[in-house]
Protein backbone atom coordinates (compact mmCIF):
# COMPACT_ATOMS: atom_id res chain seq x y z
CA UNK A 1 0.00 0.00 0.00
CA UNK A 2 1.36 3.68 -1.12
CA UNK A 3 1.67 6.22 1.18
CA UNK A 4 -0.56 8.51 -0.47
CA UNK A 5 -3.70 5.64 0.36
CA UNK A 6 -2.50 4.73 3.96
CA UNK A 7 -2.89 8.63 4.52
CA UNK A 8 -6.33 8.46 2.17
CA UNK A 9 -7.05 5.25 4.73
CA UNK A 10 -6.79 7.12 7.68
CA UNK A 11 -8.17 10.85 6.83
CA UNK A 12 -11.50 8.34 6.22
CA UNK A 13 -11.27 7.02 9.45
CA UNK A 14 -10.74 9.62 10.92
CA UNK A 15 -13.85 11.59 9.29
CA UNK A 16 -16.00 8.64 10.24
CA UNK A 17 -14.75 9.17 14.12
CA UNK A 18 -15.42 12.75 13.86
CA UNK A 19 -19.21 12.39 12.04
CA UNK A 20 -19.76 9.93 14.24
CA UNK A 21 -18.61 12.18 17.84
CA UNK A 22 -20.68 14.75 16.25
CA UNK A 23 -23.94 12.90 15.96
CA UNK A 24 -23.38 11.94 19.82
CA UNK A 25 -22.51 14.93 21.22
CA UNK A 26 -26.03 15.98 21.19
CA UNK A 27 -27.16 13.01 23.39
CA UNK A 28 -23.64 13.33 25.79
CA UNK A 29 -23.78 16.87 26.46
CA UNK A 30 -27.60 17.05 28.83
CA UNK A 31 -26.52 14.01 31.09
CA UNK A 32 -22.80 15.70 31.43
CA UNK A 33 -24.25 18.73 32.13
CA UNK A 34 -26.46 17.62 35.31
CA UNK A 35 -24.07 15.42 36.18
CA UNK A 36 -21.58 18.19 36.61
CA UNK A 37 -24.30 20.22 38.61
CA UNK A 38 -25.11 17.16 40.89
CA UNK A 39 -21.37 16.51 41.47
CA UNK A 40 -20.93 20.73 42.65
CA UNK A 41 -23.90 20.17 44.65
CA UNK A 42 -22.70 17.41 46.22
CA UNK A 43 -19.17 19.24 47.14
CA UNK A 44 -20.31 22.30 48.33
CA UNK A 45 -23.20 20.22 50.99
CA UNK A 46 -19.72 18.38 51.91
CA UNK A 47 -18.09 21.54 52.92
CA UNK A 48 -21.22 22.80 54.90
CA UNK A 49 -20.74 22.59 58.97
CA UNK A 50 -21.66 19.14 60.40
CA UNK A 51 -21.81 17.07 57.57
CA UNK A 52 -20.52 13.84 57.39
CA UNK A 53 -20.67 12.24 53.97
CA UNK A 54 -17.39 12.93 52.21
CA UNK A 55 -17.58 14.59 48.82
CA UNK A 56 -16.85 13.41 45.33
CA UNK A 57 -12.97 15.53 45.99
CA UNK A 58 -12.70 13.31 49.05
CA UNK A 59 -14.41 10.36 48.03
CA UNK A 60 -11.49 10.27 44.54
CA UNK A 61 -8.80 10.99 47.37
CA UNK A 62 -9.59 8.13 49.77
CA UNK A 63 -10.72 5.61 47.51
CA UNK A 64 -7.32 6.50 44.53
CA UNK A 65 -5.90 3.39 45.23
CA UNK A 66 -8.66 1.15 44.87
CA UNK A 67 -9.10 3.29 41.69
CA UNK A 68 -6.03 2.70 40.00
CA UNK A 69 -5.42 -0.44 40.98
CA UNK A 70 -8.70 -2.79 40.55
CA UNK A 71 -7.13 -5.68 39.80
CA UNK A 72 -5.25 -6.75 42.75
CA UNK A 73 -5.61 -9.79 44.80
CA UNK A 74 -4.02 -10.51 47.52
CA UNK A 75 -6.30 -13.65 48.36
CA UNK A 76 -9.55 -14.44 50.05
CA UNK A 77 -12.11 -11.60 50.18
CA UNK A 78 -9.21 -9.09 49.70
CA UNK A 79 -9.84 -8.32 46.01
CA UNK A 80 -10.04 -5.57 44.07
CA UNK A 81 -13.35 -3.89 42.79
CA UNK A 82 -12.50 -5.75 39.45
CA UNK A 83 -12.98 -9.30 41.04
CA UNK A 84 -16.13 -8.43 43.56
CA UNK A 85 -17.89 -7.27 40.69
CA UNK A 86 -17.15 -10.30 38.46
CA UNK A 87 -17.89 -12.12 41.34
CA UNK A 88 -21.09 -10.82 41.98
CA UNK A 89 -21.79 -10.57 38.23
CA UNK A 90 -20.89 -14.67 37.67
CA UNK A 91 -23.46 -15.05 40.12
CA UNK A 92 -26.09 -13.06 38.67
CA UNK A 93 -25.32 -14.61 35.42
CA UNK A 94 -26.01 -18.05 36.49
CA UNK A 95 -29.24 -17.28 38.29
CA UNK A 96 -30.47 -15.15 35.61
CA UNK A 97 -30.09 -17.50 32.57
CA UNK A 98 -31.89 -20.17 35.21
CA UNK A 99 -34.81 -17.47 36.06
CA UNK A 100 -34.89 -16.75 32.22
CA UNK A 101 -35.15 -20.52 31.27
CA UNK A 102 -37.97 -21.43 34.20
CA UNK A 103 -39.66 -18.21 33.95
CA UNK A 104 -40.82 -18.19 30.62
CA UNK A 105 -41.37 -21.89 30.46
CA UNK A 106 -43.61 -21.13 33.31
CA UNK A 107 -45.08 -18.08 31.51
CA UNK A 108 -46.41 -19.98 28.89
CA UNK A 109 -47.49 -22.81 30.32
CA UNK A 110 -49.49 -20.39 32.45
CA UNK A 111 -50.81 -18.31 29.29
CA UNK A 112 -52.20 -21.25 27.71
CA UNK A 113 -53.61 -22.87 30.06
CA UNK A 114 -56.46 -20.73 31.69
CA UNK A 115 -56.87 -23.67 34.63
CA UNK A 116 -53.04 -23.66 35.28
CA UNK A 117 -53.53 -19.77 35.36
CA UNK A 118 -55.68 -19.68 37.88
CA UNK A 119 -54.29 -22.14 40.06
CA UNK A 120 -51.15 -20.65 40.48
CA UNK A 121 -51.87 -17.00 39.70
CA UNK A 122 -52.75 -16.44 43.50
CA UNK A 123 -49.15 -18.09 44.44
CA UNK A 124 -47.30 -16.10 42.27
CA UNK A 125 -48.60 -12.70 42.84
CA UNK A 126 -48.12 -13.24 46.99
CA UNK A 127 -44.56 -14.40 46.45
CA UNK A 128 -43.37 -11.79 43.82
CA UNK A 129 -43.90 -9.07 46.78
CA UNK A 130 -41.54 -10.41 49.19
CA UNK A 131 -38.23 -8.12 48.44
CA UNK A 132 -34.46 -9.91 48.16
CA UNK A 133 -33.46 -9.66 52.05
CA UNK A 134 -36.60 -11.44 53.15
CA UNK A 135 -35.27 -14.21 51.14
CA UNK A 136 -32.14 -14.27 52.58
CA UNK A 137 -32.54 -16.02 55.73
CA UNK A 138 -35.03 -18.53 54.62
CA UNK A 139 -31.98 -19.52 51.90
CA UNK A 140 -29.28 -19.78 54.45
CA UNK A 141 -31.71 -21.77 56.36
CA UNK A 142 -32.60 -24.18 53.76
CA UNK A 143 -29.05 -24.49 51.71
CA UNK A 144 -26.73 -24.15 54.61
CA UNK A 145 -24.31 -22.11 52.35
CA UNK A 146 -23.55 -18.58 51.59
CA UNK A 147 -22.99 -19.27 47.51
CA UNK A 148 -25.84 -21.47 46.58
CA UNK A 149 -28.20 -19.06 49.23
CA UNK A 150 -27.23 -15.82 47.55
CA UNK A 151 -27.72 -18.08 43.79
CA UNK A 152 -31.42 -18.75 44.62
CA UNK A 153 -32.34 -15.14 46.10
CA UNK A 154 -30.95 -13.49 42.87
CA UNK A 155 -33.32 -16.45 41.18
CA UNK A 156 -36.36 -16.10 43.24
CA UNK A 157 -36.59 -12.24 42.70
CA UNK A 158 -35.14 -12.01 38.61
CA UNK A 159 -38.35 -14.95 37.28
CA UNK A 160 -41.70 -13.18 38.32
CA UNK A 161 -40.95 -10.41 35.80
CA UNK A 162 -40.01 -13.18 33.44
CA UNK A 163 -43.07 -15.02 34.10
CA UNK A 164 -45.93 -12.49 34.10
CA UNK A 165 -44.82 -10.85 31.09
CA UNK A 166 -44.21 -14.11 29.29
CA UNK A 167 -48.00 -15.04 30.55
CA UNK A 168 -49.73 -11.81 29.21
CA UNK A 169 -47.70 -11.86 25.58
CA UNK A 170 -48.96 -15.35 25.41
CA UNK A 171 -52.74 -14.63 26.08
CA UNK A 172 -52.18 -11.25 24.16
CA UNK A 173 -51.60 -13.39 20.83
CA UNK A 174 -54.21 -11.81 18.24
CA UNK A 175 -56.96 -14.11 17.45
CA UNK A 176 -56.27 -13.61 14.04
CA UNK A 177 -52.92 -15.58 14.15
CA UNK A 178 -54.83 -18.43 16.40
CA UNK A 179 -57.85 -18.76 13.38
CA UNK A 180 -54.84 -18.98 10.47
CA UNK A 181 -53.14 -21.74 12.60
CA UNK A 182 -56.19 -23.41 13.01
CA UNK A 183 -56.84 -22.97 9.29
CA UNK A 184 -53.69 -24.20 8.41
CA UNK A 185 -53.86 -27.58 10.75
CA UNK A 186 -50.31 -26.25 12.33
CA UNK A 187 -49.09 -28.99 14.90
CA UNK A 188 -47.94 -27.76 17.96
CA UNK A 189 -44.59 -27.61 17.62
CA UNK A 190 -45.08 -25.46 14.38
CA UNK A 191 -47.25 -23.34 16.73
CA UNK A 192 -45.08 -23.01 19.42
CA UNK A 193 -41.83 -21.50 16.95
CA UNK A 194 -44.08 -19.57 14.11
CA UNK A 195 -46.79 -17.89 16.36
CA UNK A 196 -46.51 -18.03 20.04
CA UNK A 197 -42.91 -17.12 20.80
CA UNK A 198 -42.84 -14.16 17.95
CA UNK A 199 -45.61 -12.53 19.05
CA UNK A 200 -44.93 -13.13 23.00
CA UNK A 201 -41.32 -12.14 22.30
CA UNK A 202 -41.99 -8.70 22.86
CA UNK A 203 -43.53 -9.43 26.10
CA UNK A 204 -40.78 -11.38 27.24
CA UNK A 205 -38.18 -8.66 26.56
CA UNK A 206 -39.86 -6.63 28.86
CA UNK A 207 -40.04 -9.21 31.54
CA UNK A 208 -36.09 -9.45 30.78
CA UNK A 209 -35.10 -6.09 30.74
CA UNK A 210 -37.14 -5.70 34.10
CA UNK A 211 -35.33 -9.04 35.65
CA UNK A 212 -31.80 -8.32 34.83
CA UNK A 213 -32.35 -5.12 37.29
CA UNK A 214 -33.75 -6.68 39.82
CA UNK A 215 -31.32 -9.56 39.63
CA UNK A 216 -28.47 -6.94 40.02
CA UNK A 217 -29.84 -5.10 43.20
CA UNK A 218 -30.84 -8.73 44.57
CA UNK A 219 -27.17 -10.19 44.62
CA UNK A 220 -26.31 -6.71 46.29
CA UNK A 221 -28.63 -6.95 49.25
CA UNK A 222 -27.72 -11.33 49.44
CA UNK A 223 -24.15 -10.36 49.57
CA UNK A 224 -24.28 -7.35 51.77
CA UNK A 225 -25.55 -9.81 54.70
CA UNK A 226 -23.54 -12.75 53.75
CA UNK A 227 -20.30 -13.31 55.29
CA UNK A 228 -16.70 -14.52 53.58
CA UNK A 229 -17.57 -13.92 50.35
CA UNK A 230 -16.21 -12.50 47.29
CA UNK A 231 -18.64 -9.75 46.29
CA UNK A 232 -19.36 -6.23 45.62
CA UNK A 233 -22.01 -6.26 48.13
CA UNK A 234 -19.76 -7.62 50.77
CA UNK A 235 -17.10 -4.95 49.92
CA UNK A 236 -19.75 -2.61 50.71
CA UNK A 237 -20.96 -3.88 54.36
CA UNK A 238 -16.75 -4.50 55.17
CA UNK A 239 -16.01 -1.06 54.10
CA UNK A 240 -19.11 0.26 56.14
CA UNK A 241 -18.51 -1.89 59.15
CA UNK A 242 -14.60 -0.32 59.00
CA UNK A 243 -16.06 3.05 59.00
CA UNK A 244 -14.81 3.70 55.00
CA UNK A 245 -17.21 5.70 52.99
CA UNK A 246 -15.57 7.27 50.62
CA UNK A 247 -15.01 3.13 49.35
CA UNK A 248 -19.06 2.82 50.02
CA UNK A 249 -19.62 5.53 47.83
CA UNK A 250 -17.13 4.60 45.11
CA UNK A 251 -18.83 1.15 45.23
CA UNK A 252 -22.30 2.24 45.17
CA UNK A 253 -20.55 4.47 42.01
CA UNK A 254 -19.53 1.15 40.44
CA UNK A 255 -22.85 -0.70 41.21
CA UNK A 256 -24.53 1.95 38.83
CA UNK A 257 -22.29 1.59 36.14
CA UNK A 258 -22.77 -1.84 35.65
CA UNK A 259 -26.44 -1.99 36.27
CA UNK A 260 -26.86 0.79 33.42
CA UNK A 261 -24.67 -1.32 31.42
CA UNK A 262 -26.62 -4.41 32.00
CA UNK A 263 -29.86 -2.72 30.46
CA UNK A 264 -28.26 -1.03 27.61
CA UNK A 265 -26.79 -4.98 26.59
CA UNK A 266 -30.65 -6.31 26.92
CA UNK A 267 -31.80 -2.97 25.11
CA UNK A 268 -29.30 -3.80 22.45
CA UNK A 269 -29.97 -7.41 22.62
CA UNK A 270 -33.41 -6.64 21.77
CA UNK A 271 -33.28 -4.25 18.90
CA UNK A 272 -30.69 -7.03 17.56
CA UNK A 273 -33.54 -9.80 17.56
CA UNK A 274 -36.75 -7.56 17.17
CA UNK A 275 -35.51 -4.49 15.08
CA UNK A 276 -39.30 -3.72 14.28
CA UNK A 277 -39.76 -2.87 18.07
CA UNK A 278 -36.96 -0.50 18.05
Amino acid sequence: MTVAQKRSTSLKLENKFLSGLQKQLPELIPPLIALAIFLAIWQVFSWTPGATLPGPIQVVQDTWILILYPFYDKGGTDKGLFWQIWASLQRVAISYTLAAIVGIALGVLIGVNKTMSKALDPLFQLLRTVPPLAWVPISLAALRQNEPAALFVIFITAIWPILINTAVGVTQIPDDYNNVAKVLQLSKKEYFFNILIPSALPYIFTGLRIAIGLAWLAIIAAEIVMSGIVGIGFFIWDAYQNNNVSEVILALVYIGVVGLILDKLMVALQNWILPEQK
